[in-house]
């Protein structure tokens, strides 16, 4: 199932990169499933849109022209990593993800935004992708740029190992220009099994879509456990049921993102049924505070299973693709 809905999403064929990796270690599981904004089917795409990167305001400054300046680094010298990484020589800056789910309102990890001084320090910038091969995106246009106003709902158990929900509800300075709010499941729960998709920045990076998960344990109170490949920076990613479209969750937490191996790091991959799971908080935890739109009523049209997959082979030779940006 991992590999059938990843082929599915296939188009035809500095102080930053610390704090996303410390914004909830994450990892990969089985096959590496993140795909490029432009590599992404169009429904993918779509979703995307309205996915939001969290930067520190020092690091988006306002340039003559109008525009912003983003402040990035190379991911495989920030990070240490070892040649033949995937994405290594793209661009990060963000520290943690987010989603659009009001036309101000954003929702995004506990730990991303833990007071209105974070609030204050926040810059939320729409649309950092890669657009094409080998793009290295770092400005934004003023219409995708935006600051918090204030935090409407936030829950973080602060006590050191204790498990549970992680959310945050913050309002923009002013609604999205040209951004759809994105729908959240309001009935029933996952369940073991069930299908997903995750949109986000992981290390920071420019937005990655990767799917091929599913639901491994709906149990915990406030939260479930999947088997995402997501990283530090992917925190405050929504994650989508891969048959809706609509969003069950936001990826909190998870296992070790990287190991060493011969003196540079590399991701930690573990088989599909391994390691601990990602943590996603259950959209439940918040979701009456998320007003309902008539854009709500939409669901957004997800590849059907009878898409034609790529031939023996396409899923690998994507990912070579992906590794060699």
């Amino acid at each position: 199932m991992k590999n059938i809905i990843a082929a599915l999403l296939l188009l035809g064929a500095p102080v930053f990169a610390a704090d996303a990796e410390k914004a909830g270690n994450k990892v990969i599981y089985g096959t590496d499933d993140r795909l490029d904004y432009y590599l992404a089917a169009p429904e993918m795409r779509k979703l995307a849109d309205s996915v939001v990167s969290l930067w520190r305001g020092s690091d988006v400054t306002e340039a003559e022209d109008g525009a912003y300046r983003l402040a990035t680094a190379n991911y495989g010298a920030v990070m240490g990593l070892c040649a033949g990484e995937p994405f290594r020589e793209q661009p990060v800056g963000a520290f943690c993800s987010g989603s659009l789910v009001g036309r101000d309102l954003v929702m995004t990890a506990g730990h991303c935004i833990k007071d209105e001084s974070d609030c204050a320090d926040t810059k939320f910038v729409f649309g950092f992708g890669l657009e094409a091969a080998g793009s290295q995106p770092s400005a934004a246009q003023a219409s995708d740029v935006y600051s918090c106003k204030k935090i409407v709902k936030r829950y973080l158990n602060e006590d050191y190992g204790t498990l549970g929900p992680d959310y945050a509800l913050v309002e923009l300075d002013r609604p999205a220009e040209g951004r759809t709010s994105l729908s959240v499941s309001r009935s029933g729960a996952v369940k073991a099994g069930d299908a997903l998709v995750v949109i986000g920045h992981p290390s920071g990076l420019p937005v990655k879509v990767a799917a091929g998960a599913t639901v491994r344990d709906p149990s915990p109170d406030g939260y479930f456990v999947a088997n995402l490949d997501t990283y530090g920076g992917n925190s405050g990613s929504p994650v989508f049921n891969a048959g809706t479209g609509l969003i069950e969750g936001i990826l909190v937490r998870g296992e070790n993102d990287f190991v060493y191996k011969g003196g540079c790091r590399v991701s930690n991959v573990v088989p599909v049924d391994g390691g601990r799971g990602e943590d996603v908080t259950k959209i439940s935890e918040l979701v009456s505070a998320i007003p309902k739109s008539s854009e709500e009523t939409v669901i957004v049209n997800m590849p059907a299973a009878e898409t034609p997959l790529p031939e023996p082979g396409g899923l690998e030779a994507a990912n070579k693709v992906l590794g060699s940006i």
